[in-house]
């Protein structure tokens, strides 16, 4: 199992395929499961695909601090310095949408491009405040497992029953630290104010039955660099329930790069029509 120590912290990585670096980040609770098991393998035959766990989540070391995105994102810098990448493409999942934001905003020499899949809100987590205290009972109660499954298999939508277990057992693993610095981190993060000037290519995936959908496309309009791909009846696990478009998609953005009305208009006036 490869682990190098990035910024203080054992951190798990791994790797598969050649040709064009991208790194992969999952979401508040996951790992780097469907990353290095599903669209990995889809992509391999054309890029070079990175996986790695954040501190605290999957398989790399529980610590007790570093637990936020502006953290989780400069440890994405130093373990591209670690592979001696200079420039690589991101692809991160909900919270790792947050940290491409945040690579994007802050580390854009480094990037080729983004594509952020369901990512947090741009102005962070909104909504009921209540709501992560109600699931750290659940995460801790003596049957918060069985009923942790029982809610994602009623909103499971297309992706394998197999997953659903998984997934939870990956949200139970994660750190207390990790799984309470983590969403306070979500939801004090806002770079909104910031997005006018993050001129990387970007490729923002939403789900048509996810929370986040409105949010993802209102950020996605005030990009000035990015172009959007939405999935009907998909929710919020969009790599888990439609691997083989979804890996189609990110293919297509990492080949031809931003298109989109602009550009298309763009085309027209270059070319004196």
């Amino acid at each position: 199992m490869p682990i190098q120590q990035i910024n203080g912290a054992d951190l798990f990585w791994d790797q598969l395929g050649e040709g064009e670096l991208v790194i992969f980040h999952h979401g508040y609770t996951g790992a780097h499961d469907v990353w290095l098991d599903e669209i990995g393998p889809r992509l391999a035959d054309r890029y070079h695909c990175i996986v790695m766990d954040c501190r605290g989540a999957g398989e790399s070391e529980r610590c007790v601090e570093g637990h936020n995105i502006g953290q989780y994102a400069r440890d994405v810098i130093a373990m591209a310095d670690y592979l001696n990448l200079d420039k690589f493409s991101y692809v991160g999942h909900s919270m790792g949408g947050g940290i491409g934001y945040q690579l994007g905003v802050k580390h854009a020499d480094r990037l080729d491009k983004l594509v952020l899949v369901a990512p947090i809100p741009a102005a962070g987590i909104q909504g009921d405040p209540t709501a992560h205290e109600q699931a750290r009972r659940l995460r801790n109660s003596s049957d918060g497992r069985e009923k942790m499954i029982a809610q994602r298999q009623l909103l499971r939508l297309r992706a394998p029953e197999a997953s659903v277990m998984q997934g939870v057992d990956r949200a139970l693993s994660v750190s207390d630290e990790h799984y309470d610095d983590s969403w306070q981190s979500m939801v004090d993060f806002d770079v909104s104010n910031e997005l006018e000037s993050l001129t990387t290519p970007t490729l923002i995936v939403a789900g048509a039955a996810d929370g986040l959908c409105a949010a993802n496309v209102n950020d996605w309009q005030q990009l000035p660099n990015a172009t959007l791909h939405v999935f009907s009846r998909v929710g919020h696990g969009i790599p888990r329930d439609v691997p083989d478009e979804f890996a189609t998609i990110v293919a297509d953005f990492l080949q031809h790069g931003v298109i989109n009305a602009e550009t298309q208009q763009q085309k027209l006036s270059d070319a004196g029509i």
